[in-house]
């Protein structure tokens, strides 16, 4: 039940953050561009489609020094998975806002979870799959990190 409480509050942060954003102008700045895994078209050919991550707000928390609350949308086309990660030490809460993603951090059952599902990632999880379960549809979450600042959000695994 708390988990659920921490959950929709997360929730209600991040749409109270960026519609405020979106109202004002004394607001912070919004992160800009879109990050996403770069392959040449013969590995393109061979592997799954990535996701891409669009930061929509980035905003230093004024009572927790040291740390920055973002929120950003992760696109997953049909078929897209993302390369096994972590997120540094961020507290992670996502929210599905459409399609169907499959999500497994280490040591735990893998779980399927529907749009207006959400679950949390403590700091320092390593997320072994994210996957869009969908070859047709693509899958959209709403992922808020709270982060130090200055520290990247997504740290893919090393190559083997």
């Amino acid at each position: 039940m708390i988990r659920v409480r921490i959950a929709a509050g997360l929730l209600a942060v991040a749409t109270l953050t960026a519609a405020t954003a979106c109202s004002t102008s004394d607001q912070p700045t919004h992160a800009k561009g879109t990050t996403a895994a770069v392959a040449s078209p013969a590995a393109m050919a061979s592997t799954r489609p990535t996701e891409t991550l669009k930061p929509l707000l980035q905003q230093a928390l004024p009572n927790v020094k040291g740390k920055t609350f973002t929120s950003a949308i992760v696109d997953f086309p049909p078929d897209a998975s993302a390369l096994p990660h972590r997120h540094g030490q961020a507290f992670v809460y996502a929210y599905v806002l459409e399609g169907t993603v499959r999500s497994q951090l280490d040591g735990k059952p893998a779980t399927t979870y529907h749009q207006g599902d959400n679950w949390v990632e403590q700091p320092g999880a390593h997320h072994v799959l994210t996957e869009n379960t969908s070859r047709t549809k693509p899958a959209k979450l709403l992922v808020v990190f709270v982060s130090n600042t200055g520290a990247k959000l997504k740290i893919d695994d090393p190559k083997s």
